[in-house]
């Protein structure tokens, strides 16, 4: 199936917006990080987390991403602006799409989507996370009420080219009124912690960091929880959403 009789599915859900021919982006929301806990392997402990992004806007986030032969081991990536008269404008994004093969999943992955990071309570960073590639799809539909524009099933399924790494032209993306999470136990959903000392340190989740999608508004690309890491458990203080600190006095 090409990409076509998709994306007019997805300009059918947004018809009736009516008005002059303005773009209906999309909206990131980073949800706060949950399902928080410590997972001791031989010789390394880790704070492992699952994440989450919900599309709130006016618009799907959708992304194209192409190469001329399958030589070529990354594919561009284009953004597709849908407009409120149902036509399409594509806009080069500086954005790498690339194969992945692990144990949980092998597909297409978006490069560097979305950020974890591990601060001290001061803003300074402790540890990274690894994770570099998302593959964004329709996961969920969001707890909020229905959106304009928001499709009545899920349109953005297709698993971002699943064990196709010949192909060379894949879509992905999230469509209003849903959203994409990564569960615990997926690669990368977590930050190395081995060695670090006890104490309140905060994870912060972002989507969209260096901004290269164009969104409504990017206020609420962050996310964050204040927690108390043991040796062998870990305990959350607070939880502050649209924050990358976070503190008891926000809770």
């Amino acid at each position: 199936m090409g990409l076509r009789p998709l994306a007019l599915v997805l300009l059918a859900a947004l018809a009736g917006c009516g008005g002059g021919a303005r773009e209906l982006l999309p909206d990131l929301e980073q949800a706060v990080p949950y399902a928080i806990s410590i997972e001791q392997i031989p010789g390394r402990r880790l704070l492992v987390f699952a994440s989450a992004v919900d599309n709130v806007g006016e618009g799907p986030v959708l992304l194209e991403g192409s190469r001329r032969t399958a030589r070529e081991s990354e594919m561009r990536a284009r953004q597709i602006i849908v407009m409120s008269d149902g036509t399409r404008r594509a806009i080069g994004v500086v954005a790498t799409i690339r194969y992945a093969r692990s144990e949980t999943h092998e597909h297409w992955h978006l490069v560097g989507f979305e950020r974890y990071e591990l601060r001290t309570t001061e803003g300074r960073l402790v540890r990274p996370g690894r994770k570099t590639g998302f593959c964004l799809g329709d996961r969920y539909e969001t707890s909020a009420a229905d959106l304009p524009g928001e499709p009545p099933e899920p349109v953005l399924t297709r698993e971002c080219g699943r064990f196709g790494s010949g192909l060379l032209a894949i879509e992905q993306g999230i469509s209003v009124g849903y959203g994409d999470d990564y569960v615990p136990e997926l690669e990368g959903q977590w930050i190395d912690v081995t060695g670090l000392r006890p104490g309140r340190y905060v994870l912060v989740h972002r989507a969209n960091r260096d901004r290269s999608l164009r969104e409504a508004g990017y206020a609420n690309n962050l996310a964050s929880v204040l927690v108390e890491i043991r040796p062998r458990q870990v305990r959350i203080l607070a939880r502050c959403p649209n924050a990358g600190t976070c503190s008891d006095r926000q809770a």
